[in-house]
């Protein structure tokens, strides 16, 4: 059973949605021994948006990441922009030996090439979270367009 980072945007109602559904997909999955969520981690004994918070999530978010197995990162477009910090935290993993899951659910077509060549799955919604097999790792590559 593997210990898994979920990366992925949480800024509006839509992306919050699909978060939630991604982390009852980890929950339900029994290859997954637990995983965090950097959602349920606001820092809260420092005040939003000032330094001290800011070096604190971060320092969290990578430990996080340093003690897990995998991650797992959603990587739903806006336009043709990723969320800049799930980009940040899908290079870092990758520099650091891990194997990424990318999980991308909205239909529109090409992926970067940044993240689709070092990607060891890539997963097309978010149910088929709940149905990978975490013990085996199976490698599903992008076979779509890149820029």
């Amino acid at each position: 059973m593997k210990h898994v980072y979920l990366a992925g945007p949480f800024f509006d109602a839509e992306q919050i949605e699909r978060i939630e559904r991604m982390e009852t997909a980890l929950t339900n999955n029994d290859t997954v021994a637990d995983f965090f969520s950097p959602r349920s981690e606001n820092c809260e004994e420092f005040e939003m948006g000032t330094p001290e918070w800011a070096k604190a999530t971060f320092k969290v978010d990578r430990d996080h990441i340093d003690g897990a197995d995998v991650v797992v990162a959603v990587i739903d477009y806006e336009g043709e922009f990723v969320d800049p910090g799930t980009a940040w935290e899908i290079g870092y993993a990758n520099a650091t030996g891990k194997p990424v899951v990318l999980v991308k659910e909205k239909p529109n077509g090409s992926v970067n090439l940044m993240m689709a060549v070092p990607a060891h799955a890539v997963l097309l919604h978010v149910s088929d979270v709940a149905q990978y097999d975490f013990d085996q790792m199976p490698e599903i590559p992008w076979t779509g367009d890149m820029f």
